[in-house]
């Protein structure tokens, strides 16, 4: 079957945002964990941004994103607890064709091990926008190699069965073609 088909790993691009008052390239040890996450797996960084808390920064970063055809995946860290100035759900979910409920739900299970009932205070969610999956985890470093490593990692593999969101996503004919 081809890599398009599902058999086979295809890179896809990723883009990267962090969503804080405070971090800078210097401490977003968050993201950075995501970066290399994903390009140790064999994923391309398409973009990294650090964006304030502020729903319409938010937005407009995402929706660019979103419109932009070479960027297949979008990976959130941060805004998605109960503070004043956590504001990702409010933002991006208006953003969603249709939105990824499991995404969330299987985020706070697998924390559960972790860091206990806290789990419920994770806002994590995400959605599928103009074929781009957007995935949006809590901005501790833990909580984003958690994510990674045990549900983004494997839904963002075009192998994994018995699905994935690769199919779901605007994948070009070059990038099937990488991996062949």
């Amino acid at each position: 079957m081809s890599a398009h088909g599902g058999k086979s790993f295809i890179p896809l691009n990723i883009a990267v945002l962090t969503v804080s008052d405070t971090r800078t390239e210097a401490n977003d040890t968050s993201g950075q964990a995501l970066v290399e996450r994903l390009t140790e797996t064999g994923h391309k960084l398409a973009e990294k941004a650090i964006v304030k808390d502020d729903v319409y920064q938010l937005r407009a970063i995402v929706s660019k994103w979103i419109a932009d055809e070479n960027i297949n995946a979008i990976i959130s860290t941060g805004g998605t607890g109960f503070t004043e100035r956590d504001n990702t759900p409010e933002a991006l979910m208006p953003l969603f064709d249709k939105a990824v409920e499991g995404f969330g739900e299987v985020f706070r299970h697998v924390s559960l091990s972790e860091i206990g009932t806290s789990t419920i205070q994770s806002r994590a969610f995400g959605g599928i926008a103009n074929k781009t999956v957007v995935l949006c985890v809590p901005g501790s470093t833990n909580a984003c190699k958690t994510a990674w490593d045990k549900v983004i990692k494997e839904q963002l593999d075009a192998s994994h069965r018995p699905c994935n969101f690769v199919p779901h996503l605007n994948i070009s004919a070059e990038q099937c073609e990488t991996r062949n």
